[in-house]
């Protein structure tokens, strides 16, 4: 069949494999042109390894470091007559691409949070690849069965005390608009941090941990956001911002466990805001990222998910570098994004942002693009007129 992009709100409910596939090289050859990340990790665990900054994770950890790498993701497998989600296609491009440069690289679809998912990963780690030194931790799902309790938690973007009000843009059609947001009840909160928190890390690092495979020296990340004040009443003030101050919380814990027991260390990087299809689904947010990028490609300073981990492994992480924390104990990957002159314009352009001046003040289209890639679509040499066979398999 010929694929095609079709949107439904802030989804693309098609994939392109073949695109899919030309978006995971693109990744793969700007890790090899920065040249290999000396003293990498050489067995990595990454929970959430099929799209953004998991899948650039994974990517990095490979192929500038020559990693084993075991990937834990969850997405709808292809069928005869309809694609898969993006994830299963670069999940399944990643696995090729690795195994032809002779990297070990076994995947896991199923649910993270369940202690099944846990049991059979440990069992695979333990059968074919041996203790990890790197555990990365990018799982982002609306809703979690709790592993021990059986209830279900959902997750919700919503403001906190009060009501919410402020532009948005449906980056479909270019319409900028008011939303007002409804503050989030207590159940909601809570079930929140329970989605979205840090617990279900510390319950992976915890069964690594009892199951004797953690390496020496093991290291384990967990992505999250700040951003900036424009943003905070939706989400560092909000909902999503409490569940990320109990992932702080839970590296802490993590990290004081490891260095106990004589492992390495824990902790949270602080990303840039960028074209995800989590960030997708936050409204304000993406009319913010397209103005940041509208600034920062300008300056030059722009970075996508593969160019930041990239930095955080080179220049935190590893190559004989040493961690950079902010007084919170957090890694600021999002340094360039936070810089004040980046934010004077972006306070200076917010109020000016209309329908009509969308295209002007702001890069909606390289907002579309990216948006577009993550499924696939609007990759460079692929022939998009093309009759697919959608079913992939691995």
């Amino acid at each position: 069949m010929i694929l095609r992009p079709k949107v439904r709100g802030f989804v693309c409910v098609t994939a392109h494999p073949v695109g899919c596939a030309a978006h995971v090289q693109e990744q793969i050859d700007h890790i090899l042109r920065q040249g290999p990340i000396k003293n990498g990790p050489k067995r990595a665990l990454v929970l959430g390894a099929s799209t953004g900054y998991g899948l650039a994770s994974r990517i990095t950890a490979a192929f500038g470091s020559g990693a084993g790498t075991f990937g834990v993701f969850y997405d709808r497998p292809s069928e005869e007559d309809r694609p898969a989600t993006p994830g299963w296609y670069n999940t399944i491009a990643f696995e090729r691409a690795a195994k032809r440069a002779g990297l070990y690289a076994r995947s896991l679809n199923g649910d993270a949070f369940s202690e099944t998912i846990k049991q059979q990963t440990i069992q695979f780690i333990r059968d074919e690849l041996g203790p990890v030194d790197l555990v990365v931790y990018s799982l982002a799902s609306p809703r979690r069965v709790h592993p021990r309790t059986g209830v279900v938690h959902r997750s919700v973007l919503k403001p906190i005390g009060q009501p919410y009000t402020n532009k948005t843009v449906d980056t479909d059609l270019g319409i900028v608009s008011d939303i007002t947001i409804e503050p989030a009840t207590k159940e909601e909160i809570a079930d929140t941090v329970a989605v979205m928190g840090g617990e279900d890390w510390e319950l992976w690092m915890q069964a690594l941990q009892m199951a004797g495979l953690l390496a020496p020296g093991a290291t384990s990340v967990a992505y999250s956001y700040v951003g900036p004040e424009v943003t905070w009443p939706i989400y560092r003030n909000g909902t999503i911002g409490l569940a990320k101050n109990d992932l702080e919380r839970a590296a802490r814990r993590i990290d004081a466990q490891l260095k106990a027991h004589g492992y390495g260390r824990a902790f949270v990087s602080i990303n840039k805001a960028l074209v995800t299809q989590a960030s997708s689904a936050i409204p304000v947010v993406p009319l913010y990222i397209s103005l940041l990028y509208k600034i920062m490609k300008a300056q030059g300073t722009h970075e996508g998910c593969i160019e930041q981990i990239q930095r955080l492994f080179s220049t935190q992480m590893y190559h004989g570098s040493a961690l950079d924390f902010d007084g919170g104990g957090r890694v600021r990957l999002d340094d360039r994004e936070m810089r004040p002159e980046v934010q004077r314009q972006i306070v200076e352009l917010w109020p000016q942002i209309t329908t009509e001046t969308l295209d002007e003040l702001t890069d909606i289209q390289g907002y579309r693009t990216d948006f577009l890639k993550l499924f696939g679509f609007g990759l460079a040499g692929v022939d998009y007129e093309a009759h697919t066979d959608p079913h992939v398999t691995f």
